[in-house]
């Protein structure tokens, strides 16, 4: 039966949306599969690891009759890529069988049944519904995401804070070390909004940056008890969500300053990352000596090999000699793209607070660290 007769280019874009999350050893086979599902003109695909679902569906998929079939991924998405570009792909079902054929190029692949495949579901009960932009969301995880941890036994830490107050949307990760915070503004879709917390699974969060365009197109996020899904250009993405409760982040912000001076990002990241070459590689501590007029950055290892950058500041408050992980600080620059940093200090053994000129819709905390 001949399922889908279209352009390579048609079917490679979704199939690259979804494909993301599909885990190459698993152990439900079926899950390393792409569900292929055709009707009349339209073709949807969706990938799944349990957690997150992710669809999409794109229009011009030509072929006798309808059918729904689940093929590895990986090997499809390889496929295609390997073929010349405006190739015609003809998918073929044959006897458990999907025959992939461009041209002279002919392909076998095993099939698994689709209605095997497992769907997640919006959860029942009362859904809540939010429109924003992709880039303004894009922007705000962009912020933030750096600072989730990977693998922490606090499995509330490995991922991302979104909290929904009012007229404002945050977002909040940390992994014990450092903190990021970034809020936008939610206009009208928030308006009559009650306060609600949700933590967002690390792989989603990461799928999501994948994903949303740099683009004012809509975004529609809709929040349900132990779910939530977003909906952008011809895409579904629904993920459960973490139970657990999250730090309080206000506790960890420094909530007064008594030194702060100004720094061009593109300087200070450029002194950071030649000073990173000489940091010892497990603890990758660097010592900033802030004095009036100047600020040292200086990185030792175990080889007793040394770096020192020396920085012009305007800066005439307390003398501060603080170490700190130069790899928080250089996440923080990298993703940023301001062209001035505000750092604030107290003393070398408090939290360090690194903010935007005019911007409270941003806050980095990183904890010193001994050298």
């Amino acid at each position: 039966m001949l399922l889908i007769k279209t352009d390579r280019d048609l079917l490679l874009s979704p199939l690259q949306s979804v494909s993301g999350i599909v885990e190459k050893r698993h152990t439900l086979p079926i899950l390393s599969n792409v569900l292929l599902e055709k009707k009349g003109d339209r073709l949807t695909l969706l990938a799944t690891d349990v957690e997150i679902q992710i669809t999409s569906s794109t229009l011009g998929a030509s072929g006798d009759g309808d059918g729904a079939v689940t093929v590895g991924a990986r090997k499809l998405q390889d496929i295609l890529r390997s073929l010349p570009e405006k190739a015609e792909v003809s998918l073929i079902l044959d006897d458990r069988r999907l025959q992939v054929r461009a041209g002279k190029s002919r392909f076998s692949l095993q099939t698994l049944p689709a209605e095997d495949f497992p769907r997640m579901v919006l959860s029942d009960g009362e859904v809540k519904k939010l429109t924003v932009t992709q880039k303004q969301f894009r922007q705000v995880l962009g912020q933030t995401q750096f600072s989730m941890a990977a693998q922490d036994v606090r499995y509330y830490l490995n991922g991302l804070l979104l909290l929904v107050d009012g007229r404002e949307l945050r977002a909040v990760a940390t992994d014990g070390h450092r903190l990021a915070y970034a809020s936008m503004p939610l206009g009208e879709s928030g308006e009559d909004s009650h306060k609600q917390e949700l933590i967002l699974p690390r792989k989603t969060v990461l799928e999501l940056n994948r994903l949303l365009g740099d683009n004012d197109e809509p975004l529609v996020i809709e929040l349900a008890a132990n779910q939530i899904r977003f909906q952008f250009n011809n895409i579904s993405l629904v993920s459960k969500l973490i139970d657990g409760k999250f730090p309080d982040y206000e506790r960890v912000i420094p909530a007064t300053l008594k030194n702060v001076l100004s720094l061009n990002r593109a300087t200070l990241l450029q002194s950071m990352v030649r000073a990173a070459i000489l940091t010892n590689e497990k603890f990758r501590g660097v010592r900033l000596v802030l004095g009036a007029g100047s600020l040292k950055i200086m990185a030792a290892n175990a080889e007793q090999e040394e770096a020192q950058e020396e920085i012009e500041v305007e800066y005439s408050g307390d003398p501060i000699d603080v170490g700190f992980n130069v790899s928080y600080l250089l996440d923080v620059l990298n993703n940023t793209s301001v062209e001035t940093i505000e750092w604030g200090f107290n003393d070398a053994n408090s939290s360090a607070l690194l903010t935007i000129p005019g911007n409270e819709r941003f806050k980095y905390v990183v904890m010193p660290m001994r050298i």
